[in-house]
């Protein structure tokens, strides 16, 4: 049975060097993760970002809601912020965190999930293409974001007082 021939030299030579390259001594090292300080800072300015978007977030939602025709403008509206809080989601991802920090961008996460799930769904039934009984019942439930939202601003006033008594603690040191 004959066997497959190996690499060429060419490749076997390119590797090497390519292997070389990235263990070199002078190969920059990754950075070091972010103190508890930074963590809780950069959740808390994603979390304000997140809670400035909310009054027009709300709006739409409601809107969506409202008795009689939707007008198309909130559509748009609806379309942009649900844009928004996937960014926002992006951004909260990338945020390095530990432990009690990862647990806020988590529940964060979750939160910032709900509002773009929502402005999706209230848009769904607002302008479905197939109206019936059933969907415009529960269309006319809809009266705004509620109890998430809430929980949203609670969140962002939370980790802002942490990272503020972190700076606290930090500057004292």
């Amino acid at each position: 049975m004959a066997t497959a021939p190996g690499p060429s030299r060419s490749t076997r030579w390119t590797v090497s060097r390519l292997a070389r390259a990235v263990h070199r001594a002078g190969a920059p090292q990754p950075s070091p993760a972010p103190d508890r300080t930074a963590q809780l800072t950069a959740l808390a300015v994603v979390l304000a970002d997140a809670s400035a978007e909310q009054p027009l977030a709300d709006w739409a939602v409601a809107a969506c809601g409202e008795a009689g025709p939707v007008a198309a403008t909130v559509a748009q509206t609806a379309g942009r912020q649900a844009a928004r809080y996937s960014q926002l989601a992006g951004r909260l991802r990338a945020l390095p965190a530990d432990g009690e920090v990862a647990a806020l961008r988590e529940r964060a996460l979750r939160l910032v999930a709900y509002h773009q799930w929502m402005l999706r769904q209230c848009a769904n039934l607002a302008f479905t293409t197939h109206p019936d009984e059933r969907t415009e019942e529960a269309r006319r439930r809809i009266n705004g974001l509620g109890a998430p939202g809430n929980r949203l601003r609670e969140l962002h006033e939370q980790v802002r007082a942490e990272a503020a008594r972190a700076l606290e603690e930090t500057a004292r040191f």
